[in-house]
């Protein structure tokens, strides 16, 4: 058998390279990702024909085009579309490079070039868009159905059926979800009438993404999704039964699978649909989890007495994927890191359907020779259904379609240019690949025998079965430090396990001063309230009295010399334990978050995540930076060493919003540089902090090295801050509190104390018209909602250019609509409570203020249920002028300004003109844009979205505090010495980080 698969195989794709590449295969074949034409063509195809203004278009065209060789793609291709394409990209980089001195005069001289010179940006603009036209009409079957029905007739004529996909992105409003579910339908009827009877095998069908049929398809909305998404599709499938054509539910990402599989079966299961064999699902093979998924519709088909239909394909997220582990340290990847090895589960899965007939309507996606001959070998001759992209693979499957009772159905795009550009570029990136089979099949240099070669006998000539460029999440940073490990918020058994120990945890805490060891017995106990509900009773709280300070300073002055002597490896070494027992008790630190600090589940998990990561690297950075001291260049007979050494005693006072994390974080870079610490929690949290220490102590950190004073801020940190055995303060909180701690240190006599501070801010998004609008509301929401708003680094204020801030702000509205306000404890919850009750009536302050000084765009309603805790609907208003926002307002309160694009400058003087400077987010496509924004902007960390894929994954969200999986925040290391401002700038390029090369992304969807 495997002979014969061979021949067939090498028939088949000889008989690809016999012909003549048209349509899209010749289009990705000249233009791979390999070649700076390529990416520059995935840039402008992805946002410029939904830039709405002129001056951004010219300058995405002018920041794209005028570097790239357009000419030496000339002639290379028999294919119009190539040629007609190069032939404008040519012309206008030709014209680009003219605007720049010195380059171009020689290219472009002559009568023409004049002429095209003086044309100027408005000819040049009309050449690229023409070109991105031509491309769009080789990936769209039609902007309608209508008119994609129209087009497919003559490939039905030559045997092939279709599966219309109505294109566009997943829904962020109830709005959006309903205008999808009415284009279904509308198609459903339309490819119903133009099936006239031929059946859901025989016929044309259609293609159902979940994702567009409800804003929150979301494992954590599972409720929501079962109640709301399953009539929706309930009803379009019961048409699709009454008009006998197939409906196949499209595959996602894997966060999404269990929940898919509980929608489908829902749907499937319905009483009226029995008998009717067109329904069915994507499984991608490139999913570990593939097999025992197919196992188990075999189950549910069995158990109904009717068949499924089936399309295997190999998956279309794996860079999304990998790169998503890694951020959640998840102890693998859901899928196969080599793309043989996508190859082989692929096969492997193409047995199971073809052994259950009775269970399957089997329907192969795949562009690959070896996979088409494989399937067709495997089924004896018998009927087999394949399927390819449209414009793709049609040289391939002409010599397939009719032979020997095989058939083709082509996944065929509809829908406006605008709505094709995620699509677009996604396909781009999948076969433009350097191991994707089109884009190798397409080298001639490229022997045939190797391209067709078995994958079990490549992974069977592996030295590893895992792809050895590409390391497990938890050996992220290599040999540096562990990656934090994390929970999977999307496996039910994952979550089920930890609310059982969240459960278990939770219980009467309580916290004290921990002086030298002991918990003292101060003042009288007072009762820690969870913010979420006053009524309930969290633990109780011993704040220190005077005579504690006093004890923690004596012991710790006393204990700091012998601690800084200490070599640096054993000051890492107990940092790295202490992590592993944070890691140990993930779950009572998750439940005391939530409980205490009023943060919702995954917000506590990333809070976790957080603290571990700073332990292990402040433990990095004292053995790299308080081993063995530098030896410095010198005069003969001197020696001259470079050493770091601890100071003395560090007082860490830290917030109630990062009252894990950031305690953590102040307390372990002190202690990794050799200081004894006394730690001042928030008011509001000790007993986190407390829980914190104690398993420090646990580890092995000397009780007379850290200590815990909790009480009241003015009392306890006022007098540390003032005593003169303090040595450095590091602080996390208020503008004015630092002010006031930075005029008490400069009072003090003697030495300069180090004064390390990170306060709140005026954090801005500036978010120009080449942004994708979807993307763009993603960030909105985490960074300005998330932790209820109550981020140091929170997005405050919203720049939208004027052309798409409408359309934007519509949206952002509709998703707001979407986000749910609630118990903490509840996976399904968004927003929890603030903090307390002063900082209840401080947002409602400013919101009364802004009620009659600005224009509301959405203001959310508190649910039943929080009648009790200190809950603020999330909201947010839109401004005339920057100006109107004077300071920090610390919770779930966005706000907007529109900007004209020419004005980029004022905006970010206003920026500056705001006094602070801690984090910046950029929405562009326009490279130009971005350097001019980090160049002019006095921001110490600026996250970057330029990423030219659907989903934002990747580096670190706009308003993340450091988030866990992707190191700690710019604001440390804390013991280091500062002689500039530090600063970070995170780019989201692309969802694989730019991997696409390393691997094939997918090349048969």
């Amino acid at each position: 058998m495997a002979s014969q698969i061979q021949a067939e195989a090498r028939r088949l794709a000889l008989g690809v390279r016999q012909k003549r590449a048209s349509g899209l295969d010749a289009f990705l074949n000249e233009y791979r990702l390999s070649t700076d034409e390529g990416v520059v063509l995935m840039c402008l195809a992805e946002a410029l024909l939904r830039i709405p203004d002129s001056d951004t278009r010219d300058r995405l065209i002018r920041d794209k085009i005028g570097g790239a060789d357009w000419s030496r793609h000339l002639g290379r291709s028999d294919s119009l579309l190539v040629n007609a394409s190069t032939w404008a990209l040519m012309l206008t980089g030709r014209v680009v490079r003219l605007d720049t001195p010195g380059v171009g005069e020689g290219e472009a001289g002559g009568i023409i070039g004049r002429l095209i010179a003086r044309s100027g940006e408005p000819l040049i603009r009309e050449a690229v868009l023409q070109a991105m036209r031509i491309m769009g009409r080789q990936f769209v079957m039609g902007r309608t159905i209508d008119e994609a029905l129209e087009r497919g007739r003559a490939a039905e004529a030559r045997g092939y059926r279709h599966s219309f996909d109505m294109l566009g992105e997943a829904a962020k409003t109830r709005a959006d979800a309903e205008r999808y579910v009415a284009a279904y339908g509308t198609a459903i009827g339309a490819i119903g009438q133009a099936s006239a009877g031929r059946g859901p095998i025989a016929g044309p069908g259609i293609s159902v993404k979940l994702s567009a049929l409800h804003p929150r398809y979301e494992f954590a909305q599972a409720e929501r999704v079962m109640a709301e998404l399953v009539p929706r599709l309930r009803r379009l499938a019961l048409q699709a039964r009454q008009l006998d054509i197939a409906l196949c539910v499209d595959a996602e990402e894997a966060d999404r699978l269990d929940l898919s599989l509980d929608v489908m079966a829902a749907v499937f299961t319905v009483p009226e649909l029995a008998g009717w064999e067109g329904f069915g699902l994507a499984i991608q093979a490139y999913q570990k989890r593939a097999p025992a998924v197919l196992d188990w519709l075999a189950d549910l088909a069995r158990s109904h007495g009717r068949r499924l239909q089936v399309r295997l394909v190999k998956g279309a997220y794996w860079d999304s994927e990998i790169k998503r582990a890694q951020e959640r340290g998840l102890p693998g990847y859901p899928v196969f890191t080599r793309k043989v090895n996508t190859d082989v589960s692929w096969l492997a899965c193409c047995r199971k359907l073809l052994a259950a007939p009775d269970a399957f309507y089997p329907q192969f996606a795949t562009h690959n020779a070896h996979s088409i001959a494989f399937a067709r070998v495997l089924s004896g001759g018998h009927y087999c259904e394949f399927q390819r992209l449209h414009g793709m693979g049609e040289e391939l499957y002409d010599q397939v379609v009719g032979e020997g009772g095989s058939a083709c159905r082509v996944y065929a795009p509809v829908g406006s240019h605008e709505d094709l550009l995620p699509y677009l570029v996604r396909r781009l990136l999948e076969n433009g690949a350097n191991t994707s089979f089109v884009n190798r099949l397409a080298d001639a240099e490229q022997p045939v025998d190797e391209l067709v070669a078995d994958p079990l006998g490549k992974v069977a000539a592996l030295r590893s079965v895992s792809h050895p460029g590409i390391r497990l999440p938890a050996d992220l940073y290599q040999s540096e430090r562990r990656n934090s490990r994390g929970v999977d918020l999307n496996d039910p058994m994952a979550l089920t396990d930890l609310a059982a120990a969240m459960l278990r945890a939770e219980s009467a805490w309580a916290a004290a001063p921990l002086v030298a060891g002991t918990s003292t017995s101060g003042s009288a106990p007072r009762a820690a309230i969870d913010p979420a509900d006053r009524r309930r009773q969290v633990g109780t709280v011993i704040d220190a009295a005077a005579a504690d300070v006093e004890a923690a300073l004596v012991a710790a002055e006393a204990a700091a010399p012998a601690w800084a002597a200490l070599a640096a490896e054993s000051r890492a070494a107990l940092l790295d334990q202490a992590s592993d027992l944070y890691e140990a008790h993930t779950a009572e630190l998750m439940a005391l978050c939530v409980r205490e600090a009023g943060k919702t589940i995954a917000d506590s998990l990333a809070e976790v995540r957080e603290a571990v990561d700073f332990l292990r690297y402040y433990a990095a950075r004292a053995r790299r930076d308080f081993g063995v001291a530098q030896l410095l260049p010198g005069p003969t007979g001197e020696s001259n060493r470079l050493g770091l050494h601890g100071r003395g005693v560090f007082a860490c006072i830290s917030p109630w919003n990062f009252p894990l994390a950031i305690f953590t974080g102040q307390v372990s870079a002190a202690l990794a540089a050799g200081n004894a610490v006394i730690a001042k929690p928030a008011e509001q949290t000790p007993l986190i902090a407390h829980r914190a220490v104690r398993l420090l102590h646990q580890a092995g950190v000397p009780p007379q090295v850290l200590q815990l004073l909790p009480g009241d801020g003015a009392a306890i940190g006022g007098r540390l801050v003032a005593d003169g055995r303090i040595a450095g303060v590091a602080f996390t909180g208020g503008t004015d509190t630092a002010l006031s701690i930075n005029r008490t240190l400069a009072g003090r006599l003697g030495p300069i104390v180090p004064f390390i501070a990170e306060t709140g801010g005026l954090n801005a998004m500036i978010v120009d018209s080449s942004a994708l609008p979807e993307q763009v509301i993603g960030d909105v929401l985490t960074s300005a909602f998330q932790s209820t708003g109550q981020r140091c680094s929170a997005l405050r204020l919203l720049f939208l250019q004027k052309e798409t801030a409408e359309r934007t702000l519509r949206m952002l509205a509709g998703a707001m609509d979407e986000l749910r306000i609630g118990d903490p404890a509840l996976l399904s919850t968004d927003v929890g409570p603030v903090i307390d009750d002063e900082a209840r009536q401080t947002l409602h302050a400013h919101s009364a203020r802004l009620d009659h000084e600005a224009r509301p765009i959405r203001t959310l309603d508190l649910p039943s249920g929080t009648e009790h805790g200190t809950f603020f609907a999330a909201r947010a208003y839109e401004l005339a002028d920057a100006r109107l926002l004077e300071r920090e307002v610390f919770g779930p309160i966005l706000h907007v300004v529109r900007f004209a694009g020419d004005r980029l400058d004022a905006v970010l003087d206003a920026i500056g003109a705001a006094g602070y400077g801690l984090t910046l987010g950029i929405h562009s496509r326009v490279d130009s844009t971005i350097r001019h924004i980090v160049a002019r902007a006095r921001v110490g960390n600026i996250y970057i979205n330029r990423s030219m894929i659907g989903a934002v994954v990747g580096t670190q969200p706009f308003g993340g505090e450091g988030l866990s999986g992707t190191g700690p925040k710019a604001g440390g290391p804390y013991y280091l010495p500062r002689f500039a401002t530090e600063r970070t700038v995170s780019a989201n390029t692309a969802a694989a980080g730019g991997n696409a090369t390393l691997l094939s992304l997918e090349d048969e969807d």
